[in-house]
């Protein structure tokens, strides 16, 4: 759970940055409206981790740090490009839930429970971007956050 606790950690630095640069009063409040959802899901994990006698992970300054200067970046891009980004960002958090609750034991429902709305919540933030014209990334792009996202994920399971 502290890999996802850590994972909205960045959700909520992603959404800060790109609304930040966005140029797009509209874009800026759907930004936003995202940013609340997953400020549930950072109140959720916390809740199981401490449910779970778990920790969080000591490099949550740095998480937050390095994922608001990605979206910063995204939005800097312009929105067709910012959208891009949010689009397959929540893709790939949508693929890690489903491989996440594959890995659950059978008797934690509570943490199924926050994984499943998790999952629900990620795949409209993904509808959302592309409903407003998300340019589909480069595959390099894909493959690059793919691999920034498993080193994050492998650091944050043990610290």
């Amino acid at each position: 759970m502290r890999v996802n606790h850590v994972g909205e950690i960045c959700a909520q630095a992603l959404y800060q940055g790109q609304s930040l640069t966005s140029r797009n009063p509209e874009l800026r409040q759907r930004l936003a409206g995202a940013a609340a959802e997953e400020l549930d899901h950072l109140a959720w994990t916390a809740s199981r981790i401490e449910a779970l006698g778990g920790r969080k992970s000591v490099l949550n300054p740095l998480w937050y740090a390095g994922a608001l200067a990605l979206g910063s970046a995204a939005g800097l891009l312009g929105d067709r490009w910012n959208l891009g980004f949010l689009a397959e960002t929540e893709r790939q958090v949508e693929a890690h839930l489903d491989r996440h609750l594959d890995m659950l034991p059978v008797g934690d429902e509570p943490s199924r429970a926050v994984l499943d709305q998790m999952r629900t919540d990620e795949s409209a933030h993904a509808a959302m971007a592309e409903s407003l014209g998300a340019a589909a990334l480069p595959r390099p792009a894909r493959l690059a956050m793919r691999a920034a996202a498993r080193v994050m994920t492998t650091t944050a399971y043990y610290l």
